[in-house]
């Protein structure tokens, strides 16, 4: 079996940062080749260098054995080559066949034929054995769906190697496993797939083999049977990794937040019914459920988001039912949002703006002529950027640069850094690699055994289980009961997740 992709001593430099640095790569046809490391290691920037989007500063690509040079993205896909970036590239107003023909359009008389643009998407389709429906629109699809019109984007364009960015970052783990099967027929067929991905179970299930980068270099090719988790998490980061940080002995006299018979509406449904509970000083509080059970809508009334139309929230002893987010924040309560783009980032804006956001009419950043005081403003993203390690390490860069993880590191930095008596915490490690979650964990834990609070969603039931004190499980917008982490096993909070009290799942 030859190599369909070869690329040698590729080298990428940023005014920041040199992002590939002199990295090789070889994978066989027909396989699937996963591309592992840090955020920040290397890994996109080389596949949009094989996809045409950057030219390199050095180094070589051979497909299929000849020496190429891709001046854009065209040249790539007239190579065979195809790319499903992380964020997708469709139009929602648009439909599914509509969008998978767009820019290579069948006509009839000099005018775009849909009816035909159907059947061909149908015909690929059926080919590789990836059911879409052409006539639905892009909006009314769920991620996953709209995931396997990227994928059949890129068949229809005659890909042989298809390129996939973070393919599971925001599917469900019912979509996981779908998008498994469908790249297990895609290898069957024949073609090739490179998964760039942080998620080394994933790597394990899917990957025949595994190149690992670390700071733009090339650590390791090696066979997925010849490795293990614990190997490659070594290999990404230079050193052993530990999850859940290191809790210590703590005060929980305290009640730091208090909901009473809380419920709200979101998007024209019931999201939350009638939910109580108390978080303690000292207490990391674990929300966990299948996605779409309420755990997000929760966060967001506590965070001052989403209003809740009965109920109340009550802070330290204080009600807050009626107060804003700035108002919320500035008493002590942090948000880390799932979505980091839609509520925790500017992309457009530098690190040292979105360190200060939320910020910037505290007295410690105004001078004396009530304007903002650059100086104290550049000292503090300097040590937030030291404190919390965001890469590259240069205030001036925007967000939109960084990669992933150091986007969330940001949006940790500046929510951490406000000394918050309350962290609500939204999954927090969602799309980031090893080395951050490790560091996102302790930051957690450290927070916790000060005396804080955390209140944690997450839907890897593990790290609810690592990181808690308690649990509390959710199920279609209902609490059906909180339990001890201790005392409590994956398969009880599995039965939980589907409705189940928790006096029915005792062992």
């Amino acid at each position: 079996m030859g190599y369909v992709v070869e690329m040698r001593e590729i080298s990428k430099q940023f005014p920041a940062v040199l992002a590939n640095n002199r990295v090789s790569l070889c994978v066989e046809s027909g396989t699937i080749h996963a591309i592992i490391g840090e955020n920040g290691a290397g890994k996109t920037t080389l596949m949009n260098i094989l996809y045409g989007l950057y030219q390199p500063d050095g180094g070589e690509i051979l497909i299929k054995g000849e020496r190429v040079s891709f001046r854009s993205a065209m040249d790539a896909i007239r190579q065979g080559i195809g790319m499903v970036h992380q964020h997708f590239m469709l139009i929602p107003r648009l439909s599914v066949a509509d969008n998978i023909v767009l820019g290579d359009e069948p006509r009839h008389r000099f005018h775009y034929d849909r009816r035909r643009a159907e059947e061909q998407v149908n015909e690929v389709c059926r080919n590789y054995g990836i059911a879409v429906d052409p006539k639905a629109l892009v909006q009314d699809i769920s991620l996953g769906m709209q995931q396997r019109v990227e994928i059949v984007k890129t068949l229809y364009r005659g890909a042989d190697v298809i390129i996939l960015d973070e393919p599971t970052a925001v599917l469900t783990p019912q979509e996981i496993d779908d998008l498994g099967m469908v790249l297990k027929r895609l290898k069957e067929r024949g073609k090739t797939i490179l998964i760039i991905t942080h998620k080394l179970e994933e790597v394990m299930d899917f990957s025949d083999e595994i190149t690992v980068l670390r700071a733009g270099r090339h650590v390791v090719t090696v066979k997925k049977e010849d490795t293990s988790i614990p190997e490659l998490t070594a290999y990404m980061v230079g050193r052993e990794v530990h999850l859940g940080g290191h809790k210590t002995e703590v005060d929980t006299s305290k009640v730091m937040l208090q909901l009473s018979h809380v419920s709200c509406h979101a998007e024209g449904r019931q999201a939350l019914q009638n939910i109580s509970f108390t978080l303690h000083s000292g207490e990391i509080l674990g929300i966990a459920g299948v996605d779409g059970s309420g755990q997000t809508e929760l966060t967001e009334v506590v965070a001052g988001i989403l209003p809740c139309q009965e109920g109340s929230v009550a802070f330290q002893g204080r009600e807050i039912t009626g107060d804003s987010i700035a108002e919320r924040k500035a008493n002590g309560i942090g948000f880390i949002a799932q979505d980091r783009h839609r509520h925790g980032l500017i992309l457009d804006f530098s690190v040292e703006e979105n360190l200060l956001l939320g910020m910037q009419r505290r007295s410690e950043y105004i001078s004396r002529r009530f304007l903002q005081d650059g100086r104290k403003i550049r000292a503090m993203a300097e040590e937030r950027i030291r404190d919390f390690d965001i890469r590259p390490p240069l205030r001036s860069s925007r967000a939109s640069t960084l990669s992933g993880g150091n986007q969330q590191k940001i949006i940790v930095a500046r929510e951490m850094g406000a000394i918050p008596e309350l962290i609500v915490a939204d999954q927090p490690t969602r799309g980031v690699d090893v080395g951050a979650i490790e560091f996102i964990h302790n930051t957690l834990v450290e927070h916790r055994n000060r005396g804080g609070s955390v209140l944690l969603t997450s839907l890897e039931l593990d790290e609810v289980l690592m990181l808690s004190d308690r649990i509390a499980v959710m199920y279609c917008g209902r609490l059906v009961g909180i339990v001890d982490a201790k005392s409590t096993t994956r398969e009880q909070i599995g039965l939980m997740m589907v409705g189940r009290r928790p006096e029915e799942v005792e062992s």
